[in-house]
């Protein structure tokens, strides 16, 4: 299972969905769905968006989880 720290770096700095989308100008629906970690794709060019709004790795946004 990959998981997704969106939520976690967003709280960080607090920060809402819309201020993601608005700094990002990604589409809210995407960066919900990365919030809720529901989203079943990403986008590279999404991904490098996040990347450059926090100041981070795509490690640090994405954590591969072994499944049980």
């Amino acid at each position: 299972m990959i998981r997704c720290h969106l939520a976690r770096l967003m709280g960080e700095r607090k920060m809402k969905i819309v201020d993601v989308a608005t700094e990002t100008g990604l589409n809210r629906n995407t960066v919900t769905l990365l919030y809720k970690e529901t989203a079943q794709r990403v986008d590279l060019d999404a991904l490098a968006k996040l990347c450059q709004l926090f100041q981070c790795e795509v490690g640090d946004l994405l954590e591969y989880v072994p499944d049980e």
